[in-house]
């Protein structure tokens, strides 16, 4: 058997570091914090596995807290422990790629000397009131100095607040529906407006109507909310009410356009199939007179010019005529 010469490998020059420009430096947790009178609140924006070992590590939770955490579309609750409480609470915020209403989840830890928010997705008046404590002396002395109950009351207001700017938006829109459904050059896409506004509807009552029920046991939780914090609370099942009123006055309204809507394109066929068949029975007896005088029979007049006028003269008088009476009884 020949055997054929080995190809040599050609091996390049071997690396010193075999991690070379791989980043070794341990990864931080992402967590915020403000801490004034012995109260602290962190903040934690959709956490990663090394902020949940952070909070595993720092803080002694319910293993069934921790993952309803991790988990994501919990139902709003308020669960009650001997050393802290736990709070989940949904408010809408508007998802710019999916163009639409979502619910954005938060969940948060009381305890007597702490607050811990935890937010699935951003919340933008969440974030702003923390900005705003963070570099306002003022504010921030006006919300931790009155304990760990006041500021979770202002966290949830906030966040409760921030519902009627988007209540006045689907507001507008229903306006602007109510003034051009009769509009002709417009009525191509109040179909599909109402479609959207209602959609929006619906999504912000999905989010608000499980809300309710955890708003008030919140109210009813006595645990790090003294009694002075009841009207605080209270105050925010109100607003809660409001909103609720809101989106019942504007699933009627989003009802009734559509029950508009369909009254007004069914008007607008009929008065479509009105002017077809007028303009049937008008062509009718045309056709009739057309007809018997193209019949291969002798009739009066045939093959005369002036049997051919008179034809046409009885033709336009019988036009004229039908085309009056239907504009009499406004069929036309």
């Amino acid at each position: 058997m020949v055997r054929l010469p080995r190809t040599p490998l050609r091996r390049g020059p071997r690396s010193a570091d075999p991690l070379a420009g791989i980043s070794l430096e341990p990864e931080t947790p992402r967590i915020e914090t403000i801490e004034q009178d012995g109260l602290r609140w962190i903040s934690i924006e959709s956490p990663r596995r090394i902020e949940r070992a952070w909070l595993e590590e720092h803080f002694d939770f319910h293993p069934l807290d921790y993952e309803d955490v991790y988990s994501r579309n919990q139902r709003p609750k308020v669960d009650e422990y001997p050393d802290y409480l736990f709070v989940v609470l949904h408010f809408p915020a508007f998802d710019k790629r999916a163009g639409r209403l979502n619910a954005a989840e938060l969940d948060m830890f009381v305890g007597p000397d702490f607050i811990i928010t935890i937010q699935n997705q951003p919340l933008q008046p969440l974030q702003y009131l923390f900005d705003r404590c963070r570099s306002s002396d003022e504010l921030r002395e006006e919300l931790f100095t009155k304990g760990a109950g006041y500021l979770l009351y202002r966290v949830v207001d906030t966040c409760v607040d921030a519902s009627f700017p988007m209540l006045r938006k689907v507001g507008l829109k229903l306006e602007h529906l109510e003034e051009t459904i009769f509009d002709d050059e417009e009525n191509r896409s109040v179909v599909r407006d109402i479609s959207n506004a209602k959609q929006e509807i619906i999504n912000f009552r999905k989010i608000v109507r499980p809300q309710r029920a955890a708003l008030r046991d919140l109210e009813r939780t006595k645990r790090y909310l003294s009694g002075e914090l009841d009207i605080y609370f209270d105050d925010i099942n109100d607003a809660s009410e409001r909103i609720w009123d809101m989106l019942e006055n504007y699933k009627e309204v989003i009802e009734a356009l559509e029950a508009t809507n369909e009254a007004v394109l069914s008007h607008r066929l009929n008065d479509i199939l009105r002017v077809l068949t007028a303009f049937s029975v008008i062509m009718l007896p045309l056709t009739l007179i057309a007809s018997i005088m193209g019949m291969n029979v002798h009739v009066p007049g045939q093959g005369e010019i002036e049997g051919f006028w008179v034809v046409i003269g009885v033709i336009v008088v019988v036009l004229v005529a039908m085309v009056a009476w239907f504009r009499k009884r406004d069929w036309l």
